[in-house]
């Protein structure tokens, strides 16, 4: 019997990354990986073509469109990749008897919780980004009522481009930055999501029982504002830069962003058995591979 495949979408992204480098921890899957190159998620001939092709017994889509600010003015591409894509690909995945995980975001609320956001919390995006990821959302549920949706925040990784890799040049470049310092979260490190991904398609294949859809949310554990992360990168690097805190409004930018963007991960917890580790301790990790 052949072994079951994944195929992986968004490839190139830092989620799809961190999943290639698992892959070789997971000899019993055979891995597809997709780029927006090879099969675009809103190209539906190209979706049925690659699904017929492998019969995935597992998708799991890390393609967006992730250029927050962009989006304002690209709203139909946003839309068509992270609406229109995530519906082809559900209704793909119900084609074709392949179990969907979906990844979304924090920027389908509204930034104005007093308390970490859970699952059934309230959506109301305030920027475009977040209103094609919330549509996104609803697509998929609507197509395919047996997905697994993720909601992640704050990703960064070793791979492409994100917060941490940014603060570094810029602590390597500059004597002083300034970051915002009313922005609330907690960040995700891509290689711990990936796991989590992972222990959910391996759970599933001893257990058919274990696969339980619905809207999930992980991040890594903690509390922090961007200036926190900044200040934590630069001690944990070693650097000399001055690290000033600012208000969000002496940083515009053309998509306005949440100001409390902390979720509760306790779901994904108990569902999954996912551990989840504590933000610090997830960027030293990171910064191993970086520095």
């Amino acid at each position: 019997m052949s072994q079951p495949v994944i195929l992986v979408t968004g490839a190139n992204g830092q989620v799809g990354q961190e999943l290639r480098v698992l892959a070789a921890l997971y000899p019993s899957f055979e891995f597809v990986f997709t780029s927006h190159d090879t099969m675009p998620v809103h190209d539906e001939a190209a979706v049925q073509q690659t699904f017929a092709a492998h019969r995935p017994a597992y998708c799991l889509n890390c393609a967006a469109y992730t250029a927050v600010d962009k989006a304002e003015s690209e709203q139909e591409i946003a839309y068509r990749v992270n609406a229109e894509g995530t519906r082809i690909l559900a209704a793909a995945c119900k084609t074709f008897n392949t179990r969907f995980i979906h990844i979304s975001t924090d920027y389908v609320f509204n930034g104005q919780s007093p308390t970490p956001y859970k699952e059934e919390a309230a959506t109301d995006p305030v920027n475009l980004y977040g209103a094609s990821k919330l549509k996104g959302e609803q697509l998929c549920v609507q197509t395919n009522p047996e997905a697994i949706i993720i909601r992640t925040a704050w990703v960064y990784s070793s791979f492409g481009k994100n917060f941490v890799k940014t603060m570094m040049k810029l602590m390597h470049d500059r004597p002083a930055i300034n970051v915002v310092n009313d922005q609330v979260g907690a960040p995700t490190y891509a290689a711990d999501l990936a796991k989590c991904m992972m222990t959910i398609v391996a759970n599933s294949q001893v257990s058919a029982t274990n696969w339980v859809p619905g809207i999930y949310h992980y991040s890594n554990l903690g509390r922090i504002s961007w200036y926190d992360f900044a200040v934590a990168i630069r001690e944990l690097t070693g650097s000399a830069c001055t690290v000033n805190p600012i208000p969000t409004e002496q940083y515009p930018t053309p998509a306005k962003r949440p100001a409390f963007s902390l979720l509760d991960t306790s779901k994904i917890q108990h569902t999954f058995h996912c551990t989840i580790p504590e933000w610090k301790d997830s960027l030293q990790e990171c910064l191993k591979l970086l520095l």
